[in-house]
């Protein structure tokens, strides 16, 4: 139970790095207000032309008679503004960080600078960046959708179906979200999706701590906008700590993929020190 707390410890953690941090947390917003423009602007699309869309789909229903049509098509209607609804909340973090690739891997560099010592760099050229973080990103949402079709088989189940199975899902939503945030950090020192995988079940608990509470926060409307910055930074204090006595004991090498720079990740399985990083283009606070 002490890792559920360090869990959410973390996860303040980060959000009083981006407060105190000003610069940074404003620098963080913008991936995920130019997310949230545009998903607005398809769920507001999907408002409108749900009911065209029903309409279309059940030509079998068009001489049915009242209210038996009415019946049909309206609850159709809600049914697929709910879909829409939930494709968006499952799908919003991974696609505002494949968006913000290059703000929030800037901000975790900072949060690692910031608080001393390594500074890993990829080292792979931003185009070869966004494509894997497209390929493990679409691979942990097959992973999601497919817990959510078991979860969601479950959930006609009497009792547990309401109560037990719901209480699965966040855990399962929370998890997975763990990963995406983590992945920032995780990827700059050099960890394939297989490998974090496995660093992250080895302390589950720990994750669930981060990331539930936070996938209960990004269900009111708005809110994971703000809280993104700082789950960022959160989550990288987290990935500090976690590889830290591997990196200590002089076996930083474990959980990262032999040969890295290989067709499932291109990442060189060690990262150099930025003693004196070298200036760029993102905001520094003091600047």
């Amino acid at each position: 139970m002490s890792d559920l707390g360090a869990g959410f410890g973390y996860l303040m953690k980060g959000q009083r790095w981006a407060v105190r941090h000003g610069r940074w947390f404003g620098f963080g917003l913008l991936p995920g207000l130019v997310t949230l423009i545009v998903y607005a602007g398809a769920l507001i699309g999907l408002g409108y032309g749900a009911d065209d869309f029903v309409a279309w789909a059940t030509p079998f229903a068009d001489d049915w008679s009242s209210p038996w049509l009415g019946l049909l098509r309206n609850t159709l209607v809600v049914l697929v503004f709910v879909f829409g609804l939930f494709l968006a909340v499952i799908t919003f973090t991974a696609v505002t960080l494949l968006v913000g690739q290059p703000f929030y891997e800037s901000l975790s560099e900072e949060v690692d600078r910031s608080e001393g010592g390594e500074v890993p760099e990829s080292g792979l050229p931003l185009w070869r960046e966004l494509w894997i973080s497209a390929r493990d990103s679409l691979r942990i949402l097959l992973r999601v959708a497919l817990y959510g079709i078991i979860l969601f088989g479950l959930g006609f189940i009497p009792v547990l179906g309401q109560t037990v199975v719901p209480a699965i899902g966040f855990c399962v939503s929370g998890y997975f979200l763990s990963e995406e945030l983590t992945a920032v950090a995780l990827q700059r020192r050099g960890m394939v999706l297989k490998d974090r995988l496995v660093l992250l079940r080895g302390r589950r608990m720990l994750v669930l701590g981060f990331g539930v509470p936070l996938t209960l926060a990004f269900l009111v409307p708005f809110v994971a906008v703000f809280l993104m910055p700082g789950a960022v930074a959160g989550a990288t204090l987290m990935v500090r700590d976690l590889v830290a006595p591997e990196g200590a004991g002089g076996a930083g090498a474990a959980g990262r993929a032999d040969g890295a720079d290989s067709a499932d990740g291109g990442y060189a399985t060690n990262a150099a020190p930025a003693t004196a990083p070298a200036p760029h283009p993102y905001p520094v606070d003091g600047a």
